[in-house]
């Protein structure tokens, strides 16, 4: 199976302290894996590096198939998805979201003069059907509840059919329901043989999809534990990334963690 993620002692400093690494990681076609740790973990550097948006200090990083430093970064951009909060600042304040999720095919923020296929807007249309917001498509972004954001910015990240596509904490801010009605649009796009490796940060086991796959626990910018997600969500492992007394409860494929007083 090919590596789309290929991470060899990979390390980050930043005046003088190491916030990440040395870390091995390879992320494989078909998984979906989610990254937990407390704050200061190495969680948001990672995903930065993953983003092609940083370079290690040392090893070696290789993202589907070509290595950071000897590979023009803008054309492996259009290969890979991104939601995060920090597109959010580059957003024009009157793009509709049609055009939120339209112009991904062109890797822009901010509909111009491009032309479009009527099969990208095809593809935009549907991708705001699986999402659950088409019909907010001649909407301003900027008037959307934070679900419908969120929703937008999805298919926005799949709008070019990457082959990697990253999640900074999707569900964040999102009420009950709403968190839901995300996990379970999640389990839908799982459902296609063709959908890309994934890559989710989140703070709280209780967002994660039952698609996922795999799980990498990070400390202090040092790997926990990483592999099957079973194995690496457990109360002995989140005890010692959280220095405090955790307990993991798994119902199904959901799973949820307490601190033991």
């Amino acid at each position: 199976m090919a590596s789309v993620l290929d991470f060899q002692n990979v390390s980050v400093m930043r005046g003088g302290k190491t916030i990440l690494g040395p870390l091995d990681w390879q992320v494989h076609e078909g998984e979906r894996w989610v990254v937990l740790g407390a704050n200061g973990a190495g969680k948001t550097t990672l995903f930065t590096i993953a983003a092609t948006q940083m370079h290690p200090t040392a090893g070696s990083a290789w993202i589907l198939g070509e290595r950071l430093g000897a590979v023009d970064v803008f054309e492996l951009r259009t290969r890979i998805g991104l939601m995060g909060p920090a597109l959010l600042s580059y957003l024009p304040e009157d793009e509709s979201v049609l055009d939120v999720v339209l112009t991904a095919a062109y890797g822009i923020l901010g509909r111009w003069n491009e032309k479009y296929e009527l099969w990208d807007e095809s593809r935009a249309q549907a991708l705001l059907t699986t999402l659950g917001v088409r019909e907010l498509g001649e909407r301003k972004f900027f008037t959307l509840s934070e679900g419908e954001k969120k929703r937008a910015m999805i298919a926005r990240a799949l709008m070019a059919d990457p082959e990697l596509l990253l999640l900074d904490e999707p569900a964040s801010g999102l009420d009950l329901g709403g968190r839901e009605d995300l996990l379970k649009r999640f389990e839908v796009l799982a459902l296609d043989p063709l959908s890309p490796a994934t890559l989710m940060i989140t703070h709280h086991i209780e967002e994660i999809p039952t698609s996922s796959t795999h799980a990498l626990l990070l400390k202090s910018g040092k790997c926990v534990a990483q592999g099957l997600i079973s194995d690496v969500l457990t109360s002995e492992n989140l005890t010692l990334a959280y220095d405090m007394p955790i307990t993991v409860t798994r119902i199904g494929d959901r799973f949820s963690a307490n601190a033991i007083s």
